[in-house]
């Protein structure tokens, strides 16, 4: 079996299992890597080949990197032939790292800096509702229930559908908005000319607003989902309400958020001051 044909095998697989487009795109990405450096067929790939890639390209990159990299070979090459080239090979260890968090005032500088009133609205969203991007981009006019003044995440990652609040402060905007979007005949909520905007649009009118804002920390969607749980959690909300919120199947994913932000160990004085009666 040659190299695209493989491939289109892999994606046909990975759409009939519905993974997002991060998944394939990633999965996709990594196993045209590994060919083009081997240099074979994907029938005579080995472990050893797949130890060379990662000594050559990955011993630089993130525990993540790897973790994914042989994630995409394993699902590719167990589902398409049968194998598992990466079996004997040891995973790195998740590094756990403590997320960037926008504080609130950098979060309103970055959408006040988005002109485009439907990019304004929808990174409003990912932050109001703590959406990943692959949620926001699959969000359809037909998931919001305005009379409730709520929406549904349908299918989410582990597969469950959830339920998420409209901010008060964005409900008119937002409903007018789906409105124009249904009468345009768009199913989508936040649609391009081709239909469902790519998690990559939104990652650069995120990276673009940051730039114009002035804001020096690597801003991504993701990092206004880690804004979202850390503020609540500031305020003083039940983390397992965080958790259901955020759409974790385990409360241990959610206690990350439990790190507690710069601004809130600021507050923290020390017993020396109140020795001092301070």
């Amino acid at each position: 079996m040659e190299k695209q044909e493989f491939l289109k095998k892999i994606e046909t697989e990975l759409k009939i299992s519905k993974n997002s487009e991060y998944t394939i795109r990633n999965y996709l990405f990594f196993n045209s890597a590994l060919l083009d450096f081997i240099k074979k067929n994907p029938d005579e790939i080995t472990s050893d080949d797949v130890k060379s890639f990662m000594a050559e390209n990955l011993s630089n990159k993130s525990s993540s990197s790897s973790i994914l990299f042989l994630s995409a070979l394993k699902y590719a090459y167990t589902n398409i032939l049968d194998k598992d080239i990466t079996s004997g090979i040891k995973r790195p260890k998740r590094e756990k790292k403590i997320p960037i968090v926008l504080s609130r005032e950098e979060v309103k500088k970055l959408i006040d800096a988005i002109n485009n009133n439907k990019s304004r609205i929808m990174i409003s969203m990912i932050y109001a509702c703590g959406f990943r991007v692959s949620e926001i981009v699959n969000l359809k006019i037909n998931d919001m229930e305005f009379s409730e003044k709520t929406g549904y995440v349908r299918q989410a990652k582990g597969k469950k559908d959830r339920i998420f609040n409209i901010p008060y402060s964005l409900f008119e905007q937002l409903k007018n908005y789906a409105e124009k979007q249904k009468q345009l005949g768009n199913e989508f909520l936040f649609a391009g000319p081709r239909g469902r905007l790519s998690t990559r649009n939104i990652e650069k009118i995120v990276k673009k607003a940051a730039l114009k804002a002035g804001i020096s920390k690597r801003v991504t969607p993701h990092t206004l989902r880690h804004s979202f749980a850390t503020h609540l959690l500031e305020s003083g909300t039940d983390i397992r309400k965080i958790q259901e919120l955020l759409g974790h199947s385990d409360l241990s994913t959610t206690q990350i958020y439990t790190h507690i932000s710069a601004e809130e160990l600021k507050k923290v004085k020390s017993p020396l001051d109140s020795l001092n009666g301070q």
